[in-house]
């Protein structure tokens, strides 16, 4: 009994670390670092746990206690941090009415900037707490076993360990296979429910040993009823304070198995609105300009190829850089996506989902991208581009234009994608005339990180590799590079084609020329930029250091805007 009591704790005790590193990862918009960060704080604090279980006289009491400390913390902890986040996001502007500020400014940066921050990382206090928590649950039950049994039980450790392990490991299966995409309340709930019930029969079994048994079951009776109110509200809850997290008002968030999907909007008028994704809390597009990104994004290096019949997207699950290239009446457009479930919200060829707010947002994006994977020409391979292109490759397949629209390289899994290796592999299916555009974060706010994007194309062997910039007015100036194999510079091609074959509400001939024009000593420093090889993480790097930047405390909303752009 006693051994099953401890797997299940020990499944409990790993989902509610994936939960904290999942939710850590939404407010910080940094998964992969939140997970090993987290990982790093809940060892080190079970350590001090195990320590500090043996000051703690009668094990029985102390288990039982303990146990239903946990189910409490792991239940509650992403609830409560999410109404302080929310709290301290919208203080500025509970200041701001509190002292009859001007409109146009603001209050940020200094004290309420570190405040915000602090907030941000409570998920880790939480997860320290859990951790010191779970980190006694050993040492106490080997205590408890051996007054149970009367005795020294010679291997009393490997069989607790062991079921550890493998609760741990159920657990594991658990989150992964159900968990992971289920909304993130009903995962803690759930959790707490087999955390309550391990806790209850613990209370049944050894109720003569545990003192104060009476009020212990008063705390789970309590506990019962939390998990109810949670279970019935938490979700609403969740949504609200999610609120607070965005400027604009969330109409729609889910969890698929690769990242945290928020759709925000925001009405103008009587008939207008605009729609923002975000992806683990980082803007994606804006329907207010995304048409000036997918344009610059596209249209250069479908006019410096020679002919574009056959195209090849990396990444752009929205389908809107597709819906451009499909307005060039090409043969085959191939997209190579990791996220299903995001392309379903895009298209009804790959839906996932039927719910009325599913459908009624995939309406909306449909509208937006002209069901781009509707259409007959286009084919979308699922799964991560850095393997999928190995088939392209072995089948000799060649494309007039790649276009390789992934999210800036701000954790370590995206970084082999901006290789040395993987535009090296893109460089063999390319064709010999045709043209390669990457997305390449800001040149002003990440200009390391941009440099070194062109440098490690050249390194992969395009004979002509140039990079060129616009401002799109949600992320402010942004940067691509494009490359050929052969014959003439992009931009030279580019120059040479006056009259523009393919009619486009923003770009124009002049808009083309003068976005591949840089500043006065802008690759100064060129030499001292490093290449981004595979495995080097030297983007990751440039990337992460360039967007840390620290503002005043009092900023002017205008003069803040034309700052960031």
């Amino acid at each position: 009994m006693l051994i099953s009591i401890m797997a299940v704790l020990a499944a409990c005790g790993l989902i509610y670390e994936y939960l904290l590193s999942h939710y850590a990862g939404r407010v910080l918009g940094i998964v992969e670092t939140a997970i090993y960060t987290m990982i790093g704080v809940m060892i080190v604090s079970m350590g001090l746990g195990a320590f500090a279980a043996k000051a703690l006289k009668n094990p029985f009491s102390a288990f039982a206690w303990l146990e239903a400390t946990v189910a409490l913390i792991g239940m509650s902890s992403v609830l409560v941090i999410s109404a302080i986040i929310g709290l301290t996001s919208d203080l500025p502007t509970i200041l701001t009415d509190a002292f009859n500020l001007p409109p146009d400014t603001v209050l940020e940066g200094g004290m309420l900037e570190q405040i915000k921050l602090y907030a941000r990382h409570l998920p880790y206090i939480a997860g320290f707490f859990l951790g010191f928590f779970i980190g006694m649950e050993i040492p106490l039950i080997a205590r408890v076993r051996e007054q149970v049994y009367g005795r020294h039980l010679k291997n009393n450790a490997g069989t607790i360990y062991g079921a550890d392990y493998i609760g741990a490991g159920v657990g594991a299966f658990i989150w992964v296979t159900s968990m992971l995409t289920m909304d993130i309340t009903a995962a803690a709930v759930w959790t707490a429910f087999f955390n309550i019930v391990a806790g209850c029969l613990f209370l049944f079994c050894y109720w003569q040993e545990i003192r104060r048994a009476a009020w212990l079951v008063g705390f789970h009776v309590f506990l019962l009823v939390l998990l109810f109110v949670i279970a019935d509200s938490g979700a609403y809850w969740m949504k609200s304070f999610a609120n607070v997290l965005y400027k604009d008002n969330v109409i729609y968030q889910t969890n698929s198995k690769y990242q945290n999907i928020v759709f925000t909007e925001k009405k103008i008028g009587h008939d207008q609105q605009i729609i923002d994704m975000y992806l683990n809390g980082r803007l994606q597009f804006s329907s207010a300009d995304e048409h000036i990104y997918h344009s610059m994004l596209t249209y250069p290096a479908l006019l410096a190829s020679r002919k574009a019949e056959r195209a090849l997207v990396i990444g752009g699950g929205d389908g809107l850089a597709v819906r451009n290239i499909l307005e060039w009446d090409p043969d085959e457009v191939v997209l190579i996506d990791l996220d299903r479930e995001l392309v379903g919200l895009f298209s009804e060829k790959y839906a996932l989902k039927s719910d009325e707010k599913t459908e009624n947002l995939r309406a909306q994006m449909l509208t937006l991208n002209q069901g781009a994977f509707e259409d007959e020409r286009v084919s979308v391979i699922f799964g991560d581009a850095f393997i999928e292109i190995e088939p392209l490759l072995a089948q000799q397949k060649l494309f007039d234009v790649i276009v390789v629209d992934l999210p800036d390289p701000s954790h370590p899994d995206l970084n082999k994608l901006y290789s040395d290796y993987f535009y090296a592999r893109l460089r063999q299916i390319l064709s010999p005339d045709g043209a390669i555009v990457v997305q390449s974060t800001s040149p002003y706010h990440a200009h390391s990180a941009f440099v070194s994007v062109g440098k490690t194309m050249k390194q992969a062997g395009y004979q002509h590799v140039e990079q060129f910039r616009q401002n799109v007015p949600s992320f402010g100036e942004w940067g691509w590079t494009i490359a050929t194999k052969q014959g003439s510079t992009p931009s030279s091609r580019i120059r040479e084609k006056t009259v523009l074959p393919v009619k486009n509400n923003y770009i124009t001939h002049d808009i083309l020329i003068g976005a591949f024009a840089m500043p006065a000593n802008f690759y100064q420093s060129i030499d001292e930029i490093k290449v981004n090889y595979l495995g080097s993480g030297v983007l990751y790097d440039y990337h992460t250091r360039a967007w840390q930047k620290d503002v005043g405390v009092f900023t002017n909303q205008s003069a803040s805007r034309i700052e960031n752009e």
